[in-house]
């Protein structure tokens, strides 16, 4: 079973994303902003981070660069940005802090998550 945590602040897509990724037998943890996200993962490391980009208190980018910085275990994890930002400049350093995927949200449904997580794992 993937333990896969959800980094989202807006619940209603955080809440569809927990019941899609449930519901195909993954273990899910949430986490409403990067401050929340950032201790769950030093609790425990998943197995892949569906990580938002515009979130409260600690954004996508600097919750990367805390992992980057702090705990290169929690590199480990497989890091998928799914957020609506398409600066050129942060996608290029998400990828370089570790990101194994970004997905535009407009462009990929949420049914679309467990193609994506998979083909993540299977790299």
């Amino acid at each position: 079973m993937t333990h896969i945590l959800i980094v989202e602040d807006e619940a209603p897509l955080r809440e569809a994303y927990q019941t899609i990724l449930t519901t195909h037998g993954h273990k899910v943890e949430t986490a409403a902003d990067g401050e929340e996200a950032l201790r769950l993962v030093h609790k425990r490391v998943p197995d892949v981070i569906l990580l938002d980009m515009k979130l409260p208190h600690v954004s996508g980018l600097e919750f990367l660069r805390q992992l980057h910085a702090d705990d290169s275990k929690a590199l480990k994890a497989a890091i998928i940005v799914f957020s609506n930002q398409e600066n050129e400049a942060d996608i290029d350093e998400a990828y370089r802090l570790g990101a194994k995927n970004y997905i535009i949200k407009a462009w990929a449904s949420p049914r679309n998550l467990v193609k994506i997580i998979d083909e993540v794992l299977a790299k």
